[in-house]
């Protein structure tokens, strides 16, 4: 990124990102000596969120790269500084493993003498295991993201028109090894929180809000970053509209993974899979699921079937940053009543002090690099896009 008073913003950014997420952390982990157990319930949706975003961006972007489009080329620098947090988000995994017999019931021997069923699925749920399988999802996350990112800057540097076609094959099978590892990571991280529960369709709820949240993430920088140049000089009305379209398909298919499982789940109506929803349609949840159903996919799908809406930059940004919100807030719905937990004010700071950590290494990386490819052989085409 060149030099002068942008510089001096992404810079002066930073630092409130930084010093933000700082205090917000500092001040939770202040929280967590007198309820420990909140802490790091909080901790785990506010972590569920932000590498959400970090794993979003990988995907996405290899999807780009299979794909093509000029929708892409505009977003690309985003997308690679997105996936450049993963070491960040690898540290900041520490304190969920310092809770893990405080989040996770499998891992109290107390529990496990007196439950048969968990002592049946020790093969699978016991800490040695949960931690290489752990290890195991970092390691394919950093490879992806590091050739993505070591292969894009090779391509802006020498101009090797091949470099296009490695990047287009690591991603049709990175695609497969990050539905994999996803899928993994979310019965991990998430569904064993309640171990005698289970769904086969829970790891694509996870991946479809995974791409759900990055989109969202996207289309509200590019519109901050949308009057600096070069992209000034290249993002149209068209690009925006067709990055609303994809965030409407990304709602369409939540909404739909969302809803076969829970009829599937109520239609079966057995006594192993009922409890979950049951528990999270009692009291305050209930009004919770409706909020969720109203301002995560109703309103949004009727708002994105404009194509006005979807053509304009700060419309559908305040769209896409309602759909962020409603995505935290669909995390707290997931996670938190099988805690048989209350919402929190920590529940609150604990996304600000990730986010905080994870903004300021998002704006190091993306200020790093030109905002666009530099000799990728679609950039004329997105330069004309509309």
């Amino acid at each position: 990124m060149n030099s002068g008073e942008p510089q001096l913003e992404f810079d002066r950014l930073q630092r409130l990102f930084l010093m933000v997420g700082v205090v917000a952390l500092a001040v939770c982990a202040l929280g967590g000596y007198s309820n420990r157990a909140q802490f790091f319930q909080s901790y785990l949706v506010a972590y569920l969120f932000w590498i959400g975003i970090a794993l979003g961006c990988v995907a996405i972007l290899m999807l780009q790269h299979l794909t093509g489009g000029a929708w892409g080329l505009v977003i690309r620098r985003i997308l690679e500084s997105g996936t450049t947090t993963l070491p960040l988000m690898a540290a900041l995994a520490v304190p969920l493993l310092l809770g893990l017999h405080d989040l996770y019931s499998w891992t109290r021997p107390e529990v496990l003498a007196g439950d048969p069923i968990l002592r049946h699925k020790q093969i699978y749920l016991n800490v040695p295991f949960f931690l290489t399988r752990m290890a195991f999802y970092f390691a394919a996350w950093f490879a992806l993201a590091y050739f993505l990112n070591k292969w894009s800057t090779e391509q802006d540097r020498t101009g090797d028109p091949s470099i296009a076609g490695r990047l287009q094959g690591l991603s049709g099978a990175g695609l497969v090894l990050y539905g994999f590892t996803v899928t993994f990571a979310s019965v991990d991280w998430v569904m064993s929180l309640e171990p005698h529960w289970f769904s086969t369709i829970y790891g694509m709820l996870f991946i479809v809000g995974q791409a759900l949240a990055t989109m969202a993430f996207v289309i509200a920088v590019l519109m901050l970053l949308g009057n600096r140049k070069p992209l000034s000089e290249t993002v149209t009305a068209s690009h925006f509209h067709d990055l609303g379209t994809l965030l409407f398909a990304f709602v369409m298919l939540w909404a739909y993974i969302s809803f076969s499982q829970f009829l599937i789940i109520w239609a079966g109506n057995t006594r192993e899979e009922i409890p979950w929803y049951l528990r999270r349609f009692a009291g305050g949840w209930l009004w919770l699921a409706l909020l969720i159903l109203l301002f995560h996919f109703a309103l949004p799908f009727l708002l994105l079937l404009s194509r006005t809406i979807k053509s304009n930059r700060r419309v559908l940004a305040a769209v896409a940053i309602a759909l962020l919100v409603m995505r935290l807030v669909d995390l707290y719905w997931l996670v938190i009543p099988g805690l048989h937990q209350q919402i929190n004010w920590m529940d609150f700071a604990a996304p600000v002090g990730v986010g905080g950590l994870w903004g300021a290494a998002f704006i190091w990386n993306l200020k790093r690099r030109p905002l666009l490819p530099l000799h990728d052989s679609r950039l004329s085409e997105a330069t004309h896009h509309g």
